[in-house]
């Protein structure tokens, strides 16, 4: 990159001498008028050296410490605060150093905050900087992450959508629908009422991040009775979730590509049924678990179903899928996500006392 040699670093040592230049010219014509003008560049750039080297520690410290965009106010204040403080004391103890002054006559008031307008300005002028570059930066990377997301969501619903509209799915729930109408009317009133639900899920929930639990549980449990219309004596899905845990958040359609997995992956059969359990463990993940029975021969896949939510749940916080596979079973644990409503967020930011 045509700029990566101006770092942080070399814009710091070039700048303390420019800056200390500056300083010669306005301490000459104040207080120190009687001083040489290369006395005076000394004097202003060991100040400038200390000072800005030292609030650039504190500005790194504070960074490292809260280093998130959403704690931006809280470590500006805190940073604020501090190198106000260092730049009430650090001057002070370098005019003792040089000899400037002496300890009686920084006891006065007037010496303990002399220059402090002049080192508050540059201090603000300086941390402005420091702190714009970080938030820009923080910015861009937050837009980056946020675009690679919605990418990896373009690709999730192609390869959801392109899976229930196949030729191989259209033709197994027509041929389901043809089979009830003869059998069953109201049967495949229900089936027609359920596909289309499950359909209108998909198109409202395609640009979601995430979902609520119940949601997501509603929509699969749609799902799991056309399945069932396919498999009636095969197939057994069994959900063991709290009422309390329906309120957490879920990536969108994750435990219908997990049932679609298990299925297309393993044997469906009067003499080896297919058993799904999906429940949620210590409160913190979803788990959906199937006897393993797999098949010879593996339907056309894109083998990419595991590998998006995979991917989706690192783009949200780096939050990791855990696969357990023994000789019998064969289990996905989902992180769930929990998310604070504007009206509990106003809750949790009054308690701690924060003015928003």
């Amino acid at each position: 990159m045509k700029w990566k040699w101006l770092s942080e670093k070399v814009i710091r040592w070039v700048g303390i001498p420019v800056l200390g230049l500056i300083m010669t010219f306005i301490v000459k014509a104040g207080n120190h008028a009687n001083k040489s003008l290369l006395e005076n560049f000394v004097v202003s750039t060991v100040f400038t050296a200390v000072l800005w080297n030292g609030a650039a520690m504190i500005i790194f410290s504070l960074r490292r410490k809260y280093p998130d965009i959403q704690q931006t106010a809280k470590r500006l204040i805190i940073t604020s605060l501090v190198v106000t403080i260092f730049l009430i004391i650090a001057p002070n103890i370098i005019r003792l150093v040089l000899g400037i002054h002496t300890w009686a006559e920084i006891a006065q008031l007037k010496t303990i905050f002399s220059h402090s307008e002049i080192n508050m300005v540059a201090a603000f002028m300086v941390s402005s900087i420091y702190e714009g570059t970080y938030f820009f930066g923080k910015w861009k990377e937050s837009f980056a992450l946020n675009e690679q997301l919605k990418n990896q969501q373009i690709r999730t619903q192609f390869e959801v959508l392109q899976n229930q509209m196949s030729p191989h799915f259209l033709f197994n729930s027509l041929n389901t629908l043809t089979t009830l109408i003869a059998e069953d009317q109201k049967s495949a009133i229900d089936f027609t009422q359920t596909l289309s639900e499950v359909y209108r899920y998909i198109l409202q929930n395609k640009e979601k991040e995430l979902v609520r639990l119940k949601e997501e549980l509603e929509f699969s449990k749609s799902y799991v009775f056309l399945l069932q219309m396919r498999y009636p004596e095969n197939l057994n899905v069994d959900f063991f979730i709290k009422p309390e845990h329906e309120k957490l958040f879920i990536a969108p359609l994750t435990l219908q590509m997990l049932i679609e997995n298990a299925i297309k992956h393993n044997i469906v059969s009067k003499t080896a049924p297919l058993h799904i359990e999906i429940y949620v463990d210590k409160g913190e993940v979803i788990v959906v678990k199937n006897n393993l029975q797999l098949k010879n021969t593996l339907e056309k896949s894109t083998k990419t179903g595991l590998a998006n939510i995979k991917k989706r749940y690192q783009f949200l916080g780096n939050r990791e899928i855990d696969v357990i596979e023994s000789q019998k079973n064969y289990m996905v644990a989902v992180p769930l996500i929990e998310m604070l409503t504007e009206i509990e967020f106003s809750k949790e930011l009054a308690y701690e006392g924060i003015d928003h």
